[in-house]
């Protein structure tokens, strides 16, 4: 773990970066300066990462892990009287959707993913994912910081401490959604007991100008001139308030936000205006906001911002709780065609081995039918499912045509190679070249990690 000595040089390391003339102007040093004093890092396979959140609950057994027992048992009674969800479910409820296989793998794809299905190879699929309550704001709390009920910092914020943007114009870590903030609230991306700096920046991205994506990123009454003046001048009134207040990490962030605030004017609206692509690539990531927020996420990563989140919406448009048939075509219908030419666009640019791309819901669903909360009859859908799901990742340094794990023969719990949500974030800590052991941060008089005292890396998935 990181001793005492170790976690005061990383807060020295960050106020000398504070208080340097632009702050972040100098963040390429940040990790050669952790590596030398914290230990670590070691050899990286990414350098950035892109967590897209099909938030609501993907169905497993409907999109990436087919179960044909599931059909033969259709209509019966499952044993599962042990394993509650959250709502009451009937018999078994077979795919309405068709499985084939894909690529040189043979990995077998619903057909509600028809573009993404032709790029199976670049992917690893882990069907063994299980979380702790099916409930949506705990475990999209676990997915994102590694603990159900209690604030701590997100996965977005703990790289972005400890590994820095590349660009000093734009945050570290951005959350893109298209409308409202998703379940959770901004929980999802809090920097939490690490600076506030760290937290991710929230994009509405629905919106077609990308002057007004972020609110007042412009100031269209006052030349830039005089605002280099007058931030200089609050400049020089904040240093002399954090002389009188070392360590005050408030203070600090709010520093950090002022000169991200008056850089981002240069870079922002450029980084999120997808227009400014050829019309074919344009057209390969699709119409829609939610393909144009995927193009916007590549943007985001090319520019060196280390962390991209991209939810699909603001609500749970995944939570296909009465007729799985059409509500999962729809929502699928949405990315399917911006996902693949996201991991084709990114591996044309030489990016895709640099760039981890993980995709996943908060959960998985039922293989049996829900019933009506009137105890009446089935709704053709699925509860909430935490005890197996799956989701995917690429890119990266992952291992594609890969298939890890497995669930029971109706798909209801993961059984083979079990993979819980500590695991999955040491691995993506691994493909990042960090320890997730020794990455620390002392707090409240202890240590604290994203993965606490947990986590095992899934080295199967890793080329």
């Amino acid at each position: 773990m990181t001793t005492n000595s170790t976690v005061n040089n990383s807060l020295t390391r960050r106020r000398f970066l504070t208080r340097s003339a632009l702050g972040l102007g100098i963040v390429g040093l940040a990790r050669e300066l952790s590596a030398a004093t914290s230990g670590f890092y070691f050899p990286a396979k990414a350098k950035a990462v892109i967590q897209i959140f099909l938030n609501g609950g993907m169905s497993q057994v409907d999109t990436f892990d087919p179960k044909p027992e599931l059909t033969r048992q259709a209509g019966k009674k499952l044993p599962y009287d042990n394993l509650q969800t959250e709502r009451r479910t009937g018999v078994a409820l077979p795919s309405p959707f068709t499985f084939k296989p894909y690529g040189q793998s043979g990995i077998p794809v619903s057909d509600i993913f028809p573009h993404l299905a032709k790029c199976v190879d670049k992917m690893a699929i882990i069907r063994s994912m299980y979380a702790e309550l099916p409930s949506h704001t705990m475990s999209l709390m676990l997915m994102n910081s590694g603990d159900q009920r209690l604030v701590r910092p997100s996965l977005g914020s703990w790289l972005n401490w400890g590994m820095g943007s590349e660009n000093q114009n734009l945050p570290g870590y951005v959350a893109l959604c298209p409308s409202g903030i998703p379940v959770g609230g901004a929980n999802n991306w809090r920097s939490a007991f690490l600076p506030g700096a760290h937290q991710a920046t929230y994009v509405r991205t629905a919106g077609k100008d990308p002057r007004k994506l972020i609110p007042h990123v412009q100031n269209q009454r006052i030349p830039i001139s005089e605002q280099r003046r007058q931030y200089d001048f609050l400049q020089k009134l904040n240093d002399h308030h954090l002389r009188n207040r070392p360590g005050e990490m408030a203070l600090e962030a709010r520093i950090r936000s002022f000169e991200m605030a008056y850089r981002m004017q240069t870079e922002a609206t450029d980084a999120f205006d997808v227009g400014r692509e050829p019309k074919h690539v344009r057209e390969a990531y699709g119409k829609g906001p939610q393909n144009q927020q995927l193009l916007m996420a590549r943007r985001l990563v090319e520019r060196g911002v280390r962390f991209v989140q991209v939810w699909h919406g603001n609500m749970q448009p995944w939570d296909s709780h009465g007729n799985i048939k059409s509500a999962h075509r729809k929502v699928a219908s949405e990315c399917d065609q911006g996902l693949a030419a996201l991991i084709t666009d990114l591996e044309q640019r030489g990016m895709l081995d640099e760039t981890l791309i993980v995709c996943s819901g908060e959960f998985g669903r039922t293989p049996t039918v829900e019933l009506e909360t009137s105890g009446g009859g089935a709704t053709a859908g699925r509860d909430h499912n935490h005890w197996g799901f799956s989701l995917w990742m690429a890119g990266g340094g992952i291992k594609g045509g890969t298939i890890h794990g497995a669930t029971d023969e109706f798909g209801f719990k993961a059984v083979e190679n079990r993979v819980s949500i500590h695991d999955l974030h040491a691995t993506i800590l691994h493909l990042l070249g960090i320890d997730h052991e020794r990455f620390t941060y002392r707090y409240a008089g202890r240590d604290f990690s994203l993965t606490d005292v947990h986590g095992k890396i899934v080295k199967e998935v890793i080329a």
